[in-house]
């Protein structure tokens, strides 16, 4: 038994925000009272949360293990650590691994590992077999061997029919699907927006088009087809707008953002080189400020990573032949505080709100919420404490944030009532 005391506690799905103790028991919070009122010696470890906020785990539906097949950038475990160390109890991992997940060998393979890590690691499998973008996958099949949801993520789909047959099936099958919007023939050299700065650097990037195309295309076709769909790492302020009247016109349209979009811009690149490049790119000020206007009025439901861990070698190659991505578990609630909360872009609730509630609502999940009877997956942290982002638990080390001073820091990471991250 584990007691919780004196923390601030913050549960999204309810709005909670007060003082309270939780006792956590056999893997679920069995109580939650007002402090002081529990003896401390009928515990097996007292947690002084008097400083902290208590949260639900963070939920994280887009990440990147790079297991099986690439593992010399990541594998499950390292992944899972970093999770851990960021506050993450769940991730949903991504399909393209070497071999690709569109087969249940693989699948298997990939929930197995998670298992051992001591957070829930979940994972989609892929749309179409071998990514190509022309041959559905088992969904049904997938789904009964434990697929969280399906996706294509960093290959566009660039075939609407097959998307709309790929919607039907999962709206048929009730599953999500999750997609990676960027039309590749408006694009020359991926990772850079084409703006003003890829002008300065005389290169072609990829344009907000791009984006916005495959937006509109897929937000009409989820409406037809009543599919939910989530739109990953949306980057775009004209995209934000689309998912807006799509969710008005009632499409089951989703949308998630990741940290380094809300909190950087195109000018990054200037400054980071390939630690600035992602697919897809860092946009203007105007596109910022549109993603933290969705943020704010609901049009987009989630925080994501899209960590994304690559090798020194490969970040050091020129600009145009790096690949792109960067790692994000361990900086995202930070860059969350440091971002939206402290400026009053959010409350702490409507933090949570994205990184823990809203993604286990899109993938249905049992977490992301704190009362008795609830898993005892918690995140604690200190919202005011200030530390320098060095020393990753990732195996990768692709972060623009190294070295920035970032506010919010990760204490403790419990899941199914077991410490799996301390902060020491």
């Amino acid at each position: 038994m584990i007691l919780i005391r004196g923390g601030r506690v913050v549960d999204p799905a309810t709005g909670r925000d007060e003082r309270a103790d939780l006792i956590l028991e056999g893997g679920v919070i069995r109580e939650i009272c007002a402090p002081g009122q529990t003896a401390e010696t009928d515990f097996d470890q007292v947690i002084d949360a008097q400083n902290l906020v208590a949260a639900p785990g963070l939920v994280d539906v887009h990440v990147h293990f790079r297991d099986p097949g690439l593992t010399y950038k990541e594998d499950i475990h390292s992944g899972a650590r970093a999770a851990a160390k960021g506050g993450f109890t769940t991730v949903v991992c991504m399909a393209n691994t070497k071999p690709i997940v569109d087969n249940e060998e693989t699948l298997r393979y990939v929930l197995a590992e998670g298992k051992k890590t001591g957070i829930h690691v979940l994972s989609c499998a892929a749309v179409s077999k071998g990514f190509e973008g022309r041959e559905l996958t088992d969904m049904e099949g997938l789904l009964a061997a434990g697929a969280a949801g399906f996706t294509d993520d960093g290959i566009p789909l660039m075939d609407g029919v097959f998307v709309k047959k790929a919607m039907e099936e999962a709206a048929r099958l009730d599953t999500v699907l999750s997609f990676h919007e960027e039309d590749k023939s408006f694009i020359v050299n991926n990772g850079i927006n084409h703006g003003a700065v890829s002008d300065r650097l005389g290169i072609y990037g990829s344009p907000a088009l791009a984006e916005d195309a495959l937006v509109a295309r897929d937000c009409m076709i989820a409406l037809e087809t009543g599919a939910k769909v989530d739109i990953q790492h949306i980057s775009s302020g004209h995209a934000v707008r689309m998912v807006r009247l799509a969710k008005d016109l009632g499409a089951n349209v989703w949308a998630e953002v990741t940290p380094h979009h809300f909190a950087l811009t195109e000018e990054a690149v200037l400054k980071y080189g390939t630690l600035a490049k992602m697919n897809p790119p860092l946009r203007t000020e105007t596109d910022r400020a549109m993603l933290i206007e969705g943020l704010k009025d609901g049009t987009i439901d989630m925080i994501a990573t899209d960590h994304a861990p690559h090798s020194v070698e490969e970040k050091a190659r020129p600009l145009t032949e790096a690949p792109s991505g960067i790692i994000g578990l361990e900086t995202a609630l930070a860059l969350g505080i440091t971002c939206l909360v402290k400026p009053g872009h959010l409350s702490l609730c409507e933090l949570m709100k994205k990184m823990s509630f809203n993604p286990a609502r899109l993938y249905k999940l049992d977490c992301g919420r704190l009362e008795a009877g609830a898993p005892a997956d918690l995140v604690l942290f200190d919202e005011n404490e200030e530390w320098t982002v060095a020393d990753f638990a990732s195996r990768a080390v692709n972060s623009p944030f190294v070295g920035e001073r970032l506010t919010g820091r990760v204490k403790y990471t419990i899941c199914e009532g077991k410490v799996v991250y301390q902060d020491r």
